[in-house]
């Protein structure tokens, strides 16, 4: 049942540097709640350059802010090789707080970076306080090996800033699988703003049909944002050129981020494994995750809900760095037997990796191998966001369901 709200305005925040994570994560959120409330309207500030590839529904719009890349070493670059960092983030910031004075948001939610990239977000923070909006920050339920977090977060006194400015700190996953600031210095009125609401549920876009779905039984390989993913789709071909018994037929999508000549190789490579079809970007990838026998991924957030909301036995080959995160989170889903898991030090070797390939098929999905999985993040948040709303006074006059 949808409620309506009088002009409910939702402000989000995603900084976007590498890969698709946060804006899908932001994108899933938006849709939920404008499903749930009639008469909200959301906008997304997205800094993704490909922020417009993806549908979004009536009431959600974005707003797209000069790129910036993160490097593999986890430095950051312009995306325009003319203007300097500098000026491209003094760009990004006078155009979020723009974006904020004129919208006016009852609520801002803003994605993993408290502050913003390189701070870019605390004026707008401090603005929207003093008027009283509600702010949020979402986060993953892992961030990173929390002696690599603490020491990012120490330097610029991020934990103070989290307390003095935010009203609630959401934890995307439920509190038995991870905490994302366990082993951190967490003081306790921040403790009590943290809410672990649980995974966050996929489903399939209705009256959206993939260009790329098949009938067929196969393998989906994703590397996610694909810009550091040419070494998994590598292992995986490996494999099948080394084991001539790998008959499983598998559909690669290596992700609209992977540098042009690492693309090009595999696109090359793939085209002589009969098994294999390999294909560049699909922005509708719960399809082609639903239509899967079972999942090869390096484990990034959304992909690991996708396999979560759709069930499907995976093989999850975790980036071990600039961040640990992935790694974590493919350790913790394996020891609850959610998921299988090579290392990458594994996954390159024929061998193994064929093995791995041969048995996924017929791994127990993740609800028969492991526990409580508790996909309940979309729904935890609707109610909460209601709640507030109802509360806001006059100005969000609530009328009753229609």
């Amino acid at each position: 049942m949808s409620r309506r709200l009088e002009d409910a305005r939702i402000l989000m925040y995603s900084h976007d540097t590498f890969g698709l994570g946060h804006l899908r994560r932001c994108r899933a959120i938006a849709h939920a709640l404008v499903e749930d409330y009639r008469g909200l309207n959301i906008l997304i500030i997205s800094g993704a350059t490909i922020a417009g590839a993806f549908d979004y529904r009536a009431r959600v719009d974005f707003v797209k802010i000069p790129s910036v890349i993160k490097l593999r070493n986890g430095e950051y670059t312009s995306l325009a090789s003319h203007i300097d960092l500098h000026e491209t983030l003094k760009m990004r910031e006078s155009s979020i707080r723009h974006t904020a004075e004129t919208f006016q948001p009852d609520i801002f939610i803003v994605d993993k970076e408290p502050m913003g990239l390189k701070g870019e977000v605390e004026d707008t923070l401090a603005y929207l306080k003093a008027r009283g909006t509600v702010l949020v920050l979402g986060l993953r339920e892992i961030m990173d090996a929390p002696h690599l977090l603490e020491a990012e977060w120490k330097r610029n006194s991020i934990m103070q800033k989290i307390d003095q400015y935010y009203d609630s700190v959401w934890v995307y996953g439920p509190p038995d699988f991870y905490d994302p600031l366990i082993g951190l210095d967490v003081p306790a009125s921040l403790r009590r703003k943290m809410d672990f609401v649980g995974f966050l549920q996929r489903s399939v876009s209705r009256g959206k049909t993939s260009i790329n779905a098949r009938k067929d039984n196969y393998i989906l390989v994703t590397t996610g944002g694909g810009g550091d993913g040419s070494d998994l789709v590598h292992d995986v071909m490996n494999a099948y050129e080394a084991d001539p018994t790998l008959t499983q037929k598998a559909l690669v999508v290596l992700g609209p981020y992977m540098p042009a000549a690492e693309r090009a190789k595999l696109v090359q490579k793939g085209e002589a494994i009969p098994y294999i079809e390999v294909i560049e970007f699909d922005n509708h990838m719960e399809e082609l995750i639903d239509g899967a026998t079972g999942v090869v991924a390096m484990g990034g957030y959304n992909t690991y809900c996708e396999i979560l909301s759709f069930d499907k036995p995976a093989l999850i080959v975790p980036r071990v760095k600039p961040r640990e995160e992935q790694l974590l989170r493919a350790q913790r889903a394996s020891e609850l037997g959610l998921v299988d898991m090579l290392l990458p030090e594994q996954s390159v070797d024929p061998t193994i990796m064929a093995e791995a390939l041969k048995r996924l098929p017929s791994r127990q999905p993740p609800s028969k191998s492991g526990g409580n999985m508790r996909l309940e993040g979309l729904d935890h948040i609707s109610q909460t966001v209601g709640r507030w709303i109802d509360g806001r006074g006059s100005h969000l006059s609530l009328v009753g369901a229609e």
